[in-house]
């Protein structure tokens, strides 16, 4: 019996362990067989190697910080002293004095790890100050309200420093936003003043516009809308409703010139009448490619079609941005087929999303075993939180296979 190798039964039924001090009794049971009592002592020895096999294999795997270690291990080094087992009690004291300079060990390494994460926020915040100074001074007014936004969320992200240092680096932070906000304002305040200006100026390019709009000089004119229209874009922006009011007016009066005067072009020039009619019936033929199965074959029957497209010559101004719009609007559907041919068959972004599905699958496995030996453990904690770990996981899986099965 293995009992007899650390303990005896006395004629009394008084139960004793053998420790390098001595003998010392652990408890008495007179009316049980001495295998039995020594049987029952040993299986209460058996629990506290196996406390003390979980304690080792906590603190070597780093799953307990120092201070829980060092408290537990001077608990079940109590509990040693006075146990009521029969069993090597001596090893298993040494067994935990032997995890004191790991713990120790341990302790100094969280020490270095919480000095490196406290270097690495405070070269984060130096870059955070750094990225708005340089944002204040320059006048991206668009995108850079938006980023000083985004690094005010990394700030409040970031663990704090020392004070003095946390302190320096946030006012420098806070008054380069400040900066930027101001010279902002006086950005848009000086635009308010210029777009006011425009409007002047693009009413009176309205007006002139609207007096030529029944002219029948079409040289001249046409030369004289060409100047409003630089004029126009050189006045820049005006507020928007009162642009969008003027840009009419102009647009009016000059579809009005320039429609009268393709009008009579157009009566003066039947062969374009009569493009117009061929690549109206031919445009017909085209769109019979859509909707676009095969963009392969739809590309080199388009090809076909452009040639015909081209060898029928010039139609009416008028009439050019609808047919124009129609063809593009199959081109743009050919174009768009082949893309998505593209973007199935692109072997990086397959085998990016091959990468991403073996990554879950592996990790999956790695949270199945830490449940698994949780479990075995009785750490039920620990093996409810690795089985929600999976579950997330799953999904994200699925999401990955389904991505990927999309380049098949």
């Amino acid at each position: 019996m293995a009992g007899e190798s650390w303990g005896r039964v006395a004629e009394d039924g008084t139960v004793f362990v053998r420790t390098k001090d001595g003998e010392r009794a652990v408890g008495q049971w007179p009316d049980a067989k001495p295998e039995e009592a020594l049987a029952f002592y040993t299986r209460r020895y058996d629990a506290l190697a196996f406390e003390v096999d979980l304690l080792e294999q906590r603190v070597q795997a780093g799953t307990v910080s120092p201070d829980d270690a060092r408290a537990a291990v001077k608990k079940v080094t109590s509990s040693i002293e006075e146990a009521q087992a029969v069993g090597d009690l001596d090893g298993l004291r040494t067994r935990l004095e032997a995890l004191t300079p790991l713990v120790a060990q341990q302790r100094e390494r969280r020490k270095a790890e919480r000095a490196a994460k406290v270097e690495e926020a405070r070269s984060a915040k130096t870059k955070i100050a750094t990225e708005a100074e340089t944002i204040a001074a320059g006048t991206d007014w668009r995108h850079g309200v938006t980023r000083l936004r985004e690094l005010l969320d990394e700030w409040k992200a970031l663990p704090r420093l020392d004070k003095s240092s946390d302190d320096e680096l946030w006012h420098r932070f806070s008054s380069a936003r400040t900066t930027y906000t101001r010279h902002r304002k006086q950005h848009f305040a000086e635009l308010s003043s210029k777009r006011e200006e425009a409007a002047v100026v693009k009413e009176r390019l309205a007006a002139e516009a609207e007096t030529l709009a029944g002219s029948t000089e079409w040289g001249p004119t046409s030369g004289r809308f060409r100047d409003l229209m630089r004029q126009w874009k050189a006045a820049g922006p005006a507020p928007r409703e009162v642009d969008d009011k003027l840009w009419a007016r102009f647009r009016a009066a000059q579809d009005t010139f320039f429609g009268a005067r393709d009008a009579i072009q157009a009566e003066e020039n039947a062969e374009q009448v009569e493009n117009l009619r061929a690549k109206e019936a031919l445009l017909v033929e085209i769109e019979t490619i859509l909707p676009v199965d095969d963009a392969k074959a739809a590309r080199e029957q388009l090809r076909e079609y452009l040639d015909r497209w081209d060898q029928i010559g010039k139609v009416p101004r008028d009439a050019m941005r609808s047919v124009d719009s129609r063809l593009r609007a199959v081109e743009q559907a050919v174009k768009a087929a082949e893309d998505e041919v593209w973007n199935r068959s692109n072997p990086e972004a397959r085998a990016r999303a091959e990468a991403t599905v073996k990554q879950l699958q592996s990790l999956i496995a790695d949270l199945e075993k830490q449940a698994a030996k949780a479990e075995s453990q009785g750490n039920t904690r620990k093996a409810t939180e690795a089985r929600e770990a999976i579950a997330a996981r799953r999904e994200w899986l699925t999401q990955a296979q389904n991505a990927l099965t999309d380049f098949s």
